[in-house]
């Protein structure tokens, strides 16, 4: 299948699910990181993978736009099927998919580059022909960013304190029009303040965008997801999915007990 097809495809759909992973497997060398993950991502929800160190989740998250393959040593079985195309066929550009499943990261990395550029360069990569001050306006509005640093657009990204500069990232994000944002703990680097900014910008973003988000902190991914999946490990230490559910549900009566134990503090 070719970009254009592919492009073609990705547009048509406009299914309840975002995304979803069909018995995915993935290795580093010989290393099984998960094993046989099936999940349904809900389009425009926040889904919160959480579980203990090592379990996985960050792999599993890097899988839903091929980030792992940066790892000279990954490489996946299994589908993950983003409207209609399994992004793991030969012929996909995982450019194009990266393109349209972003990335946000745990520790802000702004460009060396003004805040301007930072939302614009993206855009520009990928071939906008538009109005690029109204994107980059509108791309630092939806990230809640916008009121504080209109006048100041030329100043380096760098100089924006911590939760500023992973809103900014959020806006460079959004700027290339993904369908799907992945977010990788992306306010454990932040103070109280600025992840309460975090928060509060998921919960309007998915009115927009499908939000997926690995977090260790539990209270927040009962804040802020409307599912959750909970990741543990087999005594080799390959992640599996153990269970899948609404938030409320997951934390209020989880099916299994290996979930309820770490929910409850008394493993992981």
């Amino acid at each position: 299948m070719n970009e254009q097809n592919m492009i073609s495809n990705l547009r048509q759909s406009n299914g309840k699910y975002a995304i979803e992973s069909r018995h995915l497997n993935v290795f580093y060398g010989s290393f099984k990181a998960i094993e046989d993950v099936n999940l349904l991502i809900e389009r425009q929800k926040i889904t919160a993978i959480i579980g203990p160190s090592g379990c996985g989740k960050s792999t599993m998250l890097r899988s839903f736009n091929r980030m792992n393959e940066l790892v000279p040593t990954a490489y996946a079985e299994g589908e993950v099927i983003f409207q209609g195309v399994n992004i793991y066929e030969e012929d996909i550009d995982p450019v194009e998919v990266r393109r349209r499943i972003g990335m946000v990261f745990q520790k802000p990395n702004p460009f060396p580059k003004s805040i301007y550029e930072n939302v614009a360069w993206g855009a520009r990569m990928n071939g906008y022909k538009g109005n690029m001050d109204e994107l980059v306006e509108q791309s630092l509005k939806n990230a809640a960013l916008w009121e504080e640093v209109y006048d100041k657009l030329d100043q380096s990204g760098l100089s924006l304190s911590g939760g500023q500069q992973q809103r900014l990232c959020i806006a460079r994000a959004i700027a290339v029009r993904p369908d799907i944002i992945l977010m990788d703990e992306p306010a454990s680097a932040l103070d109280p303040i600025a992840t309460l900014k975090i928060e509060e910008l998921m919960r309007d973003l998915s009115e927009k965008y499908t939000i997926i988000v690995v977090t260790h902190n539990m209270q927040q991914a009962a804040r802020v997801s409307d599912f959750t999946a909970f990741f543990s490990m087999t005594p080799d230490r390959t992640g599996v999915l153990v269970e899948y559910g609404a938030t409320n549900q997951i934390f209020t009566n989880p099916r299994d007990q290996r979930t309820e134990d770490y929910i409850t503090g008394r493993f992981g």
